[in-house]
């Protein structure tokens, strides 16, 4: 790692340090959430460690919690993380080394983090990627662990508005995209997309939706 390297790195972990905050919050009441619907202690932690991502499985708990199957709430949290395919495209060119590399390196975005990294010029800065997403791992898993071991003494989440955490959250990934005249455009035509899909369609497939839209963009900015 160079000196710029680590310059960005420093960077990503100073930008992430917010949203880590909101992850911690939300984590904590995914691991409530998953103890109240029948997961042991060990169990909503691990899911936090081995998914760390918080709209999949909270679509996956949800999808457990109305009386469904473990093959329905695996679906369900597919197609929350189908999200993740465009942006995947996107980022790839950014990336070195082979693909089993780049799909390791990967592993690493998250929503804001990908956000961050981003140019401008449809190139990524990894380094920032990464340091933006450390703090939230960190944030993500210890407030899973928070959750899910002290969520009789936290008691009902609902006093303390964390169901607004989410939609701020996004918001606050979204908003430098909309200084973009054709990311504007593109942000308009998904979030269209997947309010109109949310009253009747399955959880995800809005999500699946509004990145059908994304990879739309992207390939009318290859085009130009």
């Amino acid at each position: 790692m160079g000196a710029d390297d680590r310059a960005s790195f420093r960077e990503g972990l100073r930008l992430g340090l917010p949203f880590a905050v909101a992850s911690f919050l939300l984590s904590m009441s995914f691991g409530v959430v998953a103890r109240e619907t029948g997961f042991s202690v060990l169990a909503a932690v691990a899911m936090s460690v081995l998914v760390f991502a918080g709209s999949a499985q909270f679509a996956a708990v949800a999808v457990l919690a109305a009386g469904g199957g473990a093959g329905a709430a695996v679906a369900a949290g597919t197609l929350m993380n189908s999200r993740f395919l465009p942006m995947g495209i996107a980022l790839a060119p950014s990336l070195p080394g082979r693909a089993w590399w780049r799909g390791m390196q990967g592993l690493a975005v998250v929503d804001s983090s990908w956000a961050l990294a981003a140019r401008g010029d449809g190139t990524f800065d990894r380094w920032r990627l990464f340091g933006t997403t450390a703090p939230q791992l960190v944030a993500w898993y210890l407030g899973t662990v928070v959750g899910a071991f002290g969520g009789e003494l936290i008691g009902d989440l609902d006093r303390f508005g964390l169901d607004a955490v989410y939609p701020a959250f996004f918001l606050a990934v979204l908003l430098p995209e909309l200084r973009d005249r054709d990311r504007r455009g593109v942000a308009v035509v998904g979030g269209l997309l997947a309010l109109a899909l949310v009253p009747v369609a399955p959880p995800g497939v809005p999500v699946l939706a509004a990145g059908l839209a994304a990879l739309w963009g992207l390939r009318r900015r290859e085009a130009s």
